[in-house]
């Protein structure tokens, strides 16, 4: 399918073919018939795009400190490379979407196979849209109209914000396309409407509305609010304009009234003068997006609604209120509508954005979604006779572009496949790297009688189904770490591994024991390691708690997720396996996702070791930091970039850039798949890794020490 993403390196928006999206549990699946170009928030992105490195700096001085802090702790080279990674990513545009629903997923009841539906999916012919974020079109109300609602829903979200009563006067500043929508709607509302704006032609079509329209570069727009008003001033103010000027928020608050509100959807500078709002004892508030549920994974992407009851507007509930406006002709947008153009002419837009007036529609070709639609092949010539080493990637994510692809990348690895769920990480990385295939279905993968081995970097939530599923299908198995998130998925990973008739190799990303410290530390423990001491001290940095990792059904928590490095770690110093965990955590009542724990682990030839994990410390801390303690020596690994040893005759310390053992790990991968041989990690200590980093959540949960 063809779509249209952006290019933030060089600025160039591109028609790209793209895999067609699969249906997934609780979503709908989209043919596009129409879609609206958001002309100030793309022209936005496309402005960004274009502008140099400094000035992407210069706009983003939050981004800016987070790269210099990861310079202080990782080093320049590596910092540099992940930002430009992130530049790499292709940006889908478009959020304004009308088509038909061509199948539904697991669990969706109220849309069925023809519904017509808008939705915020991108300018591309097929999307996969939650439930939660898709409404069913009124029959009176065209795709051309349909196309309206999200943009119409910001609008509105700011409207529920403002609470409007009959009678009241509104000050609209900025009649962009959500300007000129949000002031039909009050109209709509019974409110009277001034609205302000330097363009004529949106002026002209804000008057057609009911709008009592001014030109702000004209008349003074606190002037006009005051005698329009007899001196009251404005009740409430609703900015849509977008301008980096401070002067918009004063305005704002010198036109209203006592007590008034002012509720801000657009983009302003917010340097605000107290004295402004406290005589009047002024209400300001920032809107979000759509309205309630935005950004909420459970209501976004889970399917959970507010009740009705305590949440009467959600995102979904106020795109349907707003098809219904449209359908009762209570407010206008056929009039907004400046182009139309076809999919294949996009760049009569994009070329043009700031010529356009307010609404610009992208009409779509309507294909038929065939099987073969959901993989893209791209200009890599495959060899005609395949002579082993045969790679498919199963998820094109942070870790598979930012550290895995680099590191496979020096190797000799024939790269076939990659898959996404949404296609578009997936086709970017397979033009990248030289993949042959991007695709979003991962049984293309399994189903390929050639392809080896089947990397897996996908959330942990999917991790064990696609391992029994590559081994069922005759693949050798990475998976980046967990294994598992509950002992019953781990448990059916041992059986089909133990069914298996031919022999394949199970690798989890267990990389730090690949780093050359720690393959150095083991030297200098030696082989038959006599018991040891360990402690690893994790600086693992704040997640916010609305982050997947912390679902314990999706990520299963941080201990599970990422302090199983440390675990295996410890395994391969002690050479032993865990014989007991226990784990305690941070606060008097901690939850089983915790990220602020402290695990102590015995293992079976009577070594020892601590791991504290936590996540409350600063970011400019180096984030691990490994000692040993064995026969009066000491070995001390700071963060993965040099290690000094103690009591060793031959050896005092090393160091180099960072080295966590990613590159090493890959390499060693590809050896054993062309060449075999033993398992990178016996399955056996894979297991005992998992099933230790299992019984830590239930040691916290029972207090126990938990026995493996």
């Amino acid at each position: 399918m063809k779509q249209i993403i952006q290019d933030l390196k060089n600025g160039r928006t591109i028609l790209e073919d793209v895999p067609a999206p699969l249906v997934k549990s609780g979503h709908v699946l989209i043919r596009t018939h129409r879609s609206l170009v958001s002309l100030g928030t793309e022209r936005m992105l496309v402005e960004f795009g274009k502008s140099s490195l400094i000035s992407k700096a210069r706009q983003q001085p939050d981004k800016v400190k987070q790269v210099l802090d990861k310079i202080k702790t990782e080093g320049l080279i590596p910092t540099l490379e992940a930002v430009f990674n992130k530049l790499d990513e292709p940006l889908p545009l478009g959020y304004c979407n009308a088509g038909e629903v061509i199948s539904v997923g697991d669990g969706v009841t109220e849309f069925s196979i023809g519904d017509r539906v808008a939705s915020n999916g991108a300018h591309a012919q097929f999307v996969c849209v939650p439930k939660n974020l898709a409404a069913k079109i009124p029959d009176d109300v065209s795709y051309d109209e349909a196309c309206f609602t999200v943009i119409g829903s910001i609008g509105l979200q700011g409207i529920r914000l403002a609470a409007p009563t009959i009678g009241e006067t509104f000050v609209v500043i900025g009649l962009g396309l959500i300007g000129l929508l949000t002031a039909q709607l009050l109209v709509a509302n019974g409110c009277r409407v001034l609205g302000f704006d330097f363009d004529e032609s949106k002026i002209a079509l804000a008057k057609k509305n009911g709008i009592e329209a001014f030109n702000s570069g004209v008349s003074d727009s606190v002037k006009v609010v005051d005698q329009m008003t007899g001196g009251i001033g404005a009740d409430a103010v609703i900015i849509t304009a977008s301008t980096k000027d401070n002067g918009v928020i004063s305005q704002s608050a010198q036109m209203s009234r006592k007590r008034g509100r002012i509720i801000l959807i657009g983009v302003i500078g917010l340097d605000i003068q107290r004295s402004e709002f406290y005589k009047k004892e002024l209400t300001f508030q920032v809107s979000c997006s759509y309205g309630p549920g935005r950004y909420d994974e459970e209501y976004e992407f889970k399917g959970s609604d507010y009740p009705i009851a305590f949440v009467r507007w959600t995102e979904k509930r106020n795109f349907e209120t707003v098809l219904q406006a449209i359908s009762r002709r209570q407010i206008d947008v056929a009039s907004l509508i400046t182009d139309k153009v076809s999919l294949d002419n996009y760049l009569d837009i994009y070329n043009n954005l700031k010529g356009r007036s307010v609404a610009s529609i992208i009409e779509y070709p309507n294909p038929s979604i065939e099987e073969s639609a959901s993989k893209v092949h791209t200009s890599v010539k495959r060899t005609s006779s395949p002579t082993g080493g045969i790679i498919g990637v199963i998820g094109a994510g942070n870790f598979t572009k930012m550290t895995m692809m680099p590191a496979i990348k020096r190797t000799r690895a024939s790269l076939r496949y990659i898959a996404s769920a949404g296609g578009l990480t997936a086709k970017s990385l397979a033009g990248k790297y030289g993949f042959e295939v991007s695709t979003t279905d991962y049984q293309t993968i399994l189903k390929d009688t050639e392809v080896d081995l089947v990397l897996i970097t996908t959330r942990h939530d999917q991790h064990a189904r696609m391992v029994v599923n590559s081994l069922k299908a005759g693949k050798h198995v990475f998976v980046e770490k967990p294994l598992a998130i509950t002992q019953s998925e781990l448990d059916e990973i041992i059986s089909v591994y133990h069914q298996l008739t031919s022999p394949l190799s199970v690798t989890v990303g267990f990389n730090r024991r690949f780093s050359a410290f720690s393959i150095k530390a083991k030297q200098l423990l030696g082989i038959d390691t006599p018991p040891i001491n360990m402690i690893a001290t994790i600086n693992a940095g704040h997640i916010p708690l609305d982050v997947w990792v912390h679902d314990m059904k999706t990520g299963g928590g941080r201990i599970i997720g990422e302090a199983c490095h440390f675990i295996d770690l410890m395994s391969f110093f002690s050479g032993s396996y865990v014989k007991s965990v226990h784990m305690s955590a941070l606060g008097i009542n901690p939850v089983e996702n915790t990220d602020n724990a402290i695990i102590t682990l015995k293992f079976d030839n009577g070594s020892q070791g601590v791991i504290s994990y936590f996540a409350n410390g600063n970011k400019r801390y180096p984030k691990e930091r490994i000692e040993i303690y064995a026969q009066e020596r000491t070995l001390v690994i700071d963060n993965f970039r040099s290690m000094k040893g103690y009591g060793f005759k031959s050896f005092s310390s090393m160091s180099s850039s960072i080295d966590k053992g990613h590159k090493e790990q890959f390499t060693s991968l590809l050896s054993h798949l062309l060449k075999g041989g033993e398992s990178l990690i016996d399955f056996d200590s894979l297991v005992n890794t998992s099933r230790a980093s299992l019984s830590a959540i239930e040691s916290l949960k029972s207090g126990q020490t938990i026995f493996i």
